[in-house]
């Protein structure tokens, strides 16, 4: 959804100028949508947020009676998400933990780990012996799978499926199950296998992807002759920035997990949305400072910019957005406003790359207009270069 909700739109005219940039959350919108989504999933089928996508204590707060924990990829994200949302389960994911994070973890009682390489299986089991002999540690591999060559062609971020710096390789996977069942790390526990693999799936190529998972999970455990509780398919489910309300369909996936579990009924599957689920209650809110005329284009400066909503510069989309008429002009001199049909929106970096998005539809758009950026509600904010330039921090505001 570009067009902001009332609520949002309301508080975005409203603000004073000077506390213009805002992120405006609506957590009724984000409510109702991951109520959605869990409604879709069958009931073997565990839900977790991929908490580095948002993680305001408000969103993650809104999100608990929907998900069945959090997935978090550092010591920071440990301990933010433990006082945000204290006592939920968590699983520790990310392909650089040091023995500090892994030893934090162990010592909140984290319920999974995420192992990224045999190195990283020796250091956890270590440390679990450490903590002490009645230490129990549920392990989920994460393996770099081989898929087949179009599965991740129309992904936005491939993670695997070729050589990458995640998870383990395939030829490793006796090694790894062989020391979480022969006794040789007594505080260790085989839990499942995990496997993430990429972003930016749509729903059918997200449920084919799954399938492979769990297929070679499964020949994996009848080769090794254990049992396995859980297969991790990962998240990365599509949110187009092109065309904001083709969303991903989360019922056919549904459909589909529920296929697959039908087909295996000893195994639990968990997914790991981020993006997906908090992108759309989200809106970077800023104010046109000046339109300019520039070699037969049209450019309008908004206050802040991809310092503040990095997204549209490293991905190169452009961030859809909905422009907010302001009235009255308290100035004496004549209002700055577009002449033409299509607009770029900049922002105030000393830099050409400090685009948000070109070609808008904003004909008569006007200094002091606000501009509602949508589909701000995962990687913005939290993801981008703050401090460049010493602009002020943008304020937030959650609408309840």
């Amino acid at each position: 959804m570009t067009v902001p909700t009332p609520a949002v739109r309301d508080r975005a005219v409203s603000l004073p100028s000077a506390e213009l940039p805002a992120y405006i959350y609506d957590l009724a919108a984000l409510r109702e949508h991951a109520a959605a989504v869990r409604a879709a999933l069958p009931g073997r089928v565990e839900l977790y947020y991929a908490t580095k996508a948002n993680p305001e204590p408000e969103l993650l707060a809104a999100l608990g009676p929907y998900v069945d924990g959090y997935e978090v990829s550092s010591g920071g994200e440990l301990t933010h998400v433990g006082k945000a949302v204290p006592g939920r389960p968590l699983a520790f994911g990310g392909p650089g933990k040091t023995p500090a994070e892994i030893s934090a973890a162990l010592e909140r009682r984290v319920s999974r780990f995420h192992v990224e390489s045999v190195h990283e299986l020796h250091v956890l089991a270590e440390l679990a012996r450490q903590v002490g002999p009645d230490m129990r540690v549920s392990v989920l591999p994460r393996f770099n799978l081989p898929v087949s060559d179009d599965s991740l062609a129309d992904s936005s971020l491939a993670m695997g499926g070729r050589p990458a710096p995640f998870g383990l390789d395939p030829s490793d996977a006796d090694t790894v199950v062989r020391l979480l069942t022969d006794g040789t790390y007594p505080q260790l526990t085989l839990l499942g296998i995990h496997a993430h693999l990429a972003s930016g799936l749509r729903a059918p190529e997200q449920l084919a992807v799954a399938e492979s998972i769990v297929t070679w999970a499964v020949d994996l455990a009848a080769r090794q002759r254990v049992r396995l509780a859980e297969v991790n398919v990962g998240g990365g489910m599509t949110v187009d920035y092109a065309d904001p309300d083709r969303r991903f369909d989360w019922s056919a996936y549904g459909t589909g997990l529920a296929r697959l579990t039908a087909a295996h009924p000893d195994l639990t599957l968990r997914i790991e949305p981020g993006r997906a689920l908090t992108a759309y209650c989200g809106w970077y809110a800023t104010e046109v400072l000046d339109v300019k005329h520039s070699h037969g284009e049209e450019f309008a400066v908004v206050r802040g910019g991809t310092h503040h909503l990095r997204t549209p510069a490293t991905k190169g989309h452009d961030q859809p957005c909905s422009v907010l008429p302001v009235e009255p002009w308290p100035h004496a001199w004549p209002r700055p406003a577009a002449r033409q049909d299509l607009v770029t929106l900049t922002g105030q970096l000393c830099t050409p790359k400090d685009t948000l998005a070109r070609g808008v539809p904003a004909p008569g758009l006007r200094v002091g207009d606000r501009v509602a950026f949508g589909l701000a509600g995962a990687y913005a904010w939290n993801i981008s270069h703050h401090d460049f330039l010493m602009h002020p921090r943008p304020g937030f505001h959650f609408l309840d």
